[in-house]
């Protein structure tokens, strides 16, 4: 393992102050418990969102704190979830009259530790489980696993809350985007994980990983190495089987890296998949490609598609100002 570390212990902290003052125009840092929040105070009864998990997936969630998105996202250590006493000390710094809106990826430790934060929260608050991630069916033991789109989900309740929406209709426009929302990933390779020192899996040289989860988790498969087009046209046929989109149909398509895969190739999967939609009429009005729910250094992507309507394409050109994601502004 090469990587630039001083010591295991000392790299969440470091790089979240090292983060902290490289954008230190938008966001904070409290050192404990562990939060990035808006420098600015929000204006008075705006719902304060909240999200976070474990790092490794930078720029989600601290790079979309800002105006338009998140008022503070909680970072725990390596693909492990942030505790409740984060969650609880972000919302109590962030809430601002208008109620709390947690957005939370469907992992186990993540979706506990938010219920508990939530249950100790003496304000209004409410919850968004995102699980957007097709590679499992609807019937999967722990549901299907919040991934690539969770971005899409903060952005537009983001831009909503940012408008003065106030807590019930932020929970039902993030329930909206979430259902409206599918992703399905593929790993060239696994990544390696700081305090293990080794990859998360082996996969040979002429092999990839299907379905693959954004924690270094092996996918629904195993095959052999195929064309560009093969891989996109197997990702982008699975998540629409789900969606269904019918023709004629407003979405966007979210090209997501894991981290190691080159913009280049990460534009050459845009625009195979857009192909894939427009065939079948499908108008690929807004798109999204880069490093935005990363998996440490694999190499591999995400393919997102998010149906909209013209309320969800206005939530999602709303100006909007954080160190990953900004326009508008």
């Amino acid at each position: 393992m090469k990587k630039f570390i001083n010591s295991v212990d000392n790299l969440l902290d470091e790089s979240l102050h090292g983060f902290a003052k490289a954008h230190s125009d938008i966001v904070q840092f409290n050192a404990q418990p562990r939060f990035i929040k808006r420098i600015k105070s929000s204006t008075s009864g705006k719902v304060a969102l909240i999200s976070g998990g474990g790092s490794g997936h930078e720029p989600l969630h601290t790079g979309f704190v800002g105006t338009g998105m998140l008022d503070a996202a909680c970072p725990g250590q390596v693909f492990t979830s942030p505790t409740p006493d984060q969650m609880l000390a972000a919302a109590q710094a962030v809430e601002n009259g208008g109620g709390v809106l947690f957005i939370v990826k469907n992992y186990a430790g993540d979706a506990m530790n938010f219920e508990i934060a939530a249950e100790m929260l003496d304000c209004p608050h409410e919850t968004v489980l995102v699980c957007d991630d097709v590679s499992f069916p609807k019937s999967h033991s722990t549901g299907r696993r919040g991934v690539a789109g969770t971005l899409i989900v903060e952005k537009i309740v983001g831009a909503a809350a940012e408008a003065g929406a106030d807590l019930a209709t932020c929970k039902s426009l993030g329930d909206r985007v979430n259902l409206a929302t599918a992703s399905m990933g593929v790993a060239l390779s696994s990544c390696t994980v700081p305090a293990l020192g080794k990859p998360t899996f082996e996969i040979g040289e002429n092999e990839i990983e299907m379905g693959v989860g954004i924690h270094g988790e092996r996918g629904r498969e195993r095959i052999a190495m195929s064309s560009a087009t093969e891989i996109v046209d197997y990702l982008s046929g699975i998540i629409d089987d789900d969606l269904r989109p019918q023709k004629g149909q407003s979405a966007l398509l979210h090209i997501n890296g894991f981290g190691a895969t080159p913009l280049m190739e990460l534009h050459l999967i845009y625009e195979l998949a857009s192909r894939y939609w427009e065939k079948q009429g499908i108008n690929i009005c807004r798109s999204l490609v880069g490093n935005y729910t990363s998996s440490l250094d694999m190499a591999g992507c995400s393919i997102t598609l998010s149906l909209l309507n013209e309320e969800l394409l206005r939530l999602w050109d709303a100006p909007v100002h954080t160190a990953a994601l900004r326009w508008g502004c």
